[in-house]
């Protein structure tokens, strides 16, 4: 496999998964949720993920899978793997406790209101937060797979996908700060604790590439492009979409998902 090829789709992870950090500043230094954003921007990222998963993800697995094992074989492998991929990333936001998962809706004015709170219990609020960036973790794992997965196998397709990840970081490290923040009372450990949990989207890309590496052929390439679109349908439709409406602005929210489609559309058609 071509080494530029490799250290491109990594640096597309790396930049997607510490945009968190963006939404840790947010939190660092706002004292007011922008709503209209969080719902615009969330929406957008929905509709970038589902619509290259069903457009384009699902048909390169589809026609990997039949170049592979046949028309029959090949069709029955890409749904079968396809719904594997929603099952594992339900089943991550299933094993993650609730009070930690990344997609819980938090807002800016939250910090100033738990101040009190984490000065009178730290040491179970600090417990809390190891939790939590725990959480993110093993939420941003599967997403670095799907962003460089998808690198690997068209460099366009992996911006796109690593932009649509990465807006979704924002809001996402904007509610891991504050859960820290309940655990430590202080903004900058809330900050860099939020930041450090991007690193887990890189690592599920080396993790991926070392696994992978060697079986890299039809068969294998088409199993994961199929479970990685599977994972970003469920995310966008379990997590995304509803955290975005959580914020009050359900017509933008659909707005931004249209949005996200028609610019992933275009992007596609410009790259045929």
């Amino acid at each position: 496999m071509d080494a530029k090829a490799v250290l491109f789709a990594f640096g597309l992870t790396l930049f997607a998964g510490l945009s968190t950090g963006i939404g840790s500043l947010i939190a660092l230094l706002s004292k007011k949720t922008n709503k209209r954003f969080l719902s615009v921007t969330l929406g957008f990222s929905a509709g970038v993920m589902i619509y290259v998963s069903m457009i384009d993800i699902f048909a390169k697995a589809k026609n990997s899978l039949v170049a592979g094992l046949g028309v029959q074989r090949g069709n029955w492998a890409v749904v079968l793997s396809f719904f594997a991929g929603i099952l594992l990333a339900a089943a991550i936001d299933r094993l993650v406790p609730s009070l930690g998962n990344p997609h819980e809706l938090h807002t800016v004015e939250e910090m100033d209101e738990s101040a009190d709170k984490a000065q009178k219990n730290s040491k179970s609020l600090m417990r809390m937060g190891i939790m939590s960036a725990l959480a993110i973790a093993i939420h941003n794992f599967p997403e670095g797979l799907a962003t460089f997965t998808s690198s690997l196998s068209k460099p366009t397709l992996g911006i796109a996908i690593a932009i649509a990840v990465a807006l979704h970081n924002i809001p996402e490290g904007l509610a891991v700060s504050i859960p820290v923040y309940f655990a430590t009372g202080n903004r900058k450990k809330a900050f860099w604790m939020s930041f450090m949990s991007g690193l887990a989207e890189p690592a599920g890309a080396l993790i991926g590439y070392l696994l992978f590496a060697r079986f890299f052929n039809d068969i294998t390439f088409g199993v994961l492009f199929a479970i990685v679109a599977g994972i970003m349908v469920f995310i966008s439709l379990d997590e995304l979409l509803p955290t975005a409406r959580e914020y009050g602005e359900a017509h933008l929210t659909v707005y931004g998902l249209i949005g996200g489609m028609a610019v992933m559309a275009v992007s596609l058609l410009l790259f045929i």
